[in-house]
């Protein structure tokens, strides 16, 4: 596949069900956990409604089929006086990775990054630490470790979204 053989552009409510089958595929494949089908089906379809929880971007093939996406949540950073955005989501359908599908998501978003207000003033993401497929992909964007060791607590179980 050629560069020019995909678009990208933001999501629609109606790619809902295909950027729901990724998000399943993704936690599969990277963290070996399978998602609650309603619960992912309804967490897509509330940000599509809803762009202050965020935006997806999804990578077109010619033919529309959708073959990659990208979703960024944003922070706001007292510290910096501007926005960290966080990427999330982040799939490429098997038959089509180290194409540069991944690398054009990432492109667009830090093109609508440098133009956005507020002011963005960085990416962030989190990666699977045992993924280091994924690790290497984001290094070679030139993602570094942010020093920070993420922790979590959850306010409901955390079994009533995974299977």
């Amino acid at each position: 596949m050629q560069p020019g053989d995909f678009t990208i552009r933001s999501a629609k409510l109606e790619d809902w069900p295909v950027l729901a089958e990724f998000n399943q595929k993704l936690a599969a494949e990277s963290e070996n956990k399978r998602l609650e089908p309603a619960t992912i089906a309804a967490g897509v379809r509330a940000l599509l409604e809803d762009e202050t929880k965020g935006r997806y971007l999804v990578a077109c093939h010619q033919n529309g089929e959708i073959i990659g996406q990208l979703m960024h949540t944003r922070e706001w950073s007292d510290w910096r006086n501007g926005e960290i955005w966080w990427l999330q989501s982040v799939y490429v359908a098997e038959g089509f990775r180290r194409q540069g599908v991944f690398r054009r998501l990432h492109e667009e978003l830090e093109a609508l990054a440098h133009g956005a207000v507020p002011r963005v003033v960085g990416l962030r993401l989190y990666v699977e630490q045992d993924n280091e497929i994924a690790q290497n992909v984001y290094r070679r964007r030139l993602f570094n470790n942010g020093g920070y060791f993420v922790m979590e607590k959850w306010f409901e179980e955390k079994s009533s979204s995974l299977v």
